[in-house]
């Protein structure tokens, strides 16, 4: 019985592996890359570069947010603003095609400063820096970090400060040892897309997820076994992160424009803007009434504005 046991389980783990590589094959084959590969100390970045030509217009930086990758600010953000500025859209460390920087879960400061430099490698050594969520966050790193290194901060829908709430079940396990092993490649191999499209739904509602996008985003790329294992320990990380962050935002002085949705329900606008515009002097908080954790495809044109009003008061041209 033993032996029948232990047969039984390694053809279901070389089953497992084998169809986990062969859709994250597909995935990559269907949204390889759009953009070069920049090496910052021994790890790759990803970056797509659009919009005017360097040295024509501000340069400004699009970070995404949990499990994302380029093609979320492709969809509709930065050709939105690609006829005013040089825009720089990054895959953050692990996810996406950019290499991962450990094994434990880059830090949101850690991030920051990769991108910090491989912005810079670009010639984009103030650019404004927009972040979505999680991105927020990491947005919110540069500037405390490096706030020379930065002309203006805009963030949306971003992480900011400590909430109560426990770490969601899904990222308990796939951050854990046993989850990574077991968990993650199986999910890789056989969630249905039927699965993940409610949970875009989620993180989309109240507004529905835009038509075209679950294409242009590539659901396949956020299920590679890499990702989800990068991707689940940054969050299990991110709470203490910020905890130790957010002491320190009276250092930051460049302008900050704050973009959140009052229907949130993701990212509290209650818990996060509402008390980084009174933390930080030189922050502007919008609110945008009914609006969801994704306001960058839902209400565009708002975020735009956003962005426009960050250069305008850090006088870019």
């Amino acid at each position: 019985m033993l032996v029948y046991l232990s047969l039984a389980v390694a053809t279901g783990a070389a089953l497992t592996a084998w169809q986990a590589g062969r859709r994250e094959a597909a995935a990559e084959a269907s949204h390889p890359p759009q953009g070069q590969v920049l090496v910052v100390g021994r790890h790759r970045v990803h970056v797509v570069e659009m919009g005017r030509p360097k040295g024509s217009a501000p340069d400004l930086v699009l970070i995404h947010g949990s499990s994302g990758n380029t093609r979320d600010m492709t969809f509709r953000l930065a050709p939105a603003l690609a006829k005013e500025f040089r825009i720089l859209v990054f895959d953050r460390p692990g996810l996406g095609y950019s290499d991962r920087l450990n094994g434990t879960g880059a830090t949101i400061r850690q991030q920051a400063d990769v991108l910090r430099q491989a912005a810079a490698q670009l010639g984009a050594e103030k650019p404004v820096v927009l972040g979505q969520s999680y991105g927020g966050a990491v947005a919110l790193a540069w500037a405390v970090d490096h706030p020379e290194a930065l002309a203006a901060l805009v963030s949306v829908a971003g992480v900011s400060h400590p909430w109560d709430t426990p770490l969601d079940t899904f990222y308990k396990v796939t951050s854990s040892r046993i989850g990574s092993a077991l968990a993650v490649p199986a999910l890789t191999a056989f969630v249905s897309r039927a699965t993940v499209m409610e949970t875009l739904d989620a993180v989309f509602a109240p507004q529905p997820v835009p038509d075209g996008y679950a294409e242009h985003f590539g659901i396949g790329l956020t299920l590679r076994r890499n990702s989800l294992r990068a991707n689940a320990r940054q969050r299990a990380n991110l709470l203490s992160e910020v905890k130790a962050l957010a002491p320190l935002y009276s250092r930051i002085g460049v302008p900050v424009e704050i973009i959140h949705g009052t229907a949130d329900d993701t990212v509290s606008p209650n818990i996060h803007a509402r008390q980084l515009v009174r933390d930080v002097p030189s922050a502007a908080l919008t609110l945008l009434e009914g609006i969801g954790h994704m306001p960058h495809h839902v209400a565009t044109d708002a975020v735009a504005e956003a962005v426009h009003r960050a250069a305008a008061r850090a006088r870019l041209r």
